[in-house]
């Protein structure tokens, strides 16, 4: 997935991928669907039910890796479905909705406590750490794979932009583009992620 991700990438800018069969791009995009939900709703949090620290640590690896591979299908499906003069039965809303409803979850719940310790959870049940002070504790060092992570949600929110400016979308679809757009604004430390909102925001008010 992380090839095909690359792959498309490659045939986008080249222009030529609506030389593509249109029936087996569609197959694609459904197998793609199949994967994007696989991790769409995967918390990546530590399961501190885990007896030892090996344990959690696997876990955690098994679920970033199904995480990671979901992204991938993201950015491999809209990088199809904003590509030049594809055609119309392409933009699948079933897709697009995983792909939008995919990109909400881990922003709220894997990046932003990742990059913001305000949004992070007490595991030991206090709630939501919501004190400037966590802010200023915070390690600024980041897991290899959380930033792999952060840099592709940043091309799929970048990418919804591209999609809302060649395909219309429904209101509730909007919506929760709307939010997941403007939500980055009041998050600390995403700053590519704030601008890739920026042209998300726009492409909305444009829409």
């Amino acid at each position: 997935l992380s090839e095909l991700g690359s792959e498309s990438a490659k045939i986008k800018a080249m222009g030529i991928m609506d030389k593509l069969s249109t029936d087996k791009t569609v197959k694609v995009l459904n197998i793609l669907e199949k994967n994007i939900q696989d991790g769409s709703k995967l918390s990546t949090l530590l399961n501190h039910n885990n007896d030892t620290e090996d344990e959690e640590r696997l876990w955690r690896d098994l679920i970033m890796e199904r995480v990671t591979k979901s992204a991938d299908a993201c950015l491999t499906a809209i990088n199809i479905m904003t590509s030049p003069n594809m055609p119309k039965a392409v933009y699948i809303e079933d897709v697009i909705e995983r792909v939008i409803q995919y990109t909400k979850f881990h922003l709220q719940n894997t990046l932003y406590p990742q990059y913001d310790p305000v949004y992070r959870v007490d595991p030991h049940g206090g709630g939501i750490l919501s004190s400037k002070a966590k802010r200023a504790k915070c390690s600024t060092h980041k897991q290899r794979v959380i930033v792999m992570l952060y840099n592709k949600v940043c091309d799929i929110v970048s990418s919804l932009s591209e999609l809302l400016e060649i395909q219309l979308l429904t209101d509730t679809t909007i919506l929760q583009i709307s939010s997941m757009g403007i939500t980055p604004f009041f998050v600390e430390n995403v700053s590519e992620l704030q601008l890739c909102a920026i042209k998300l925001v726009t492409a909305v008010s444009n829409f």
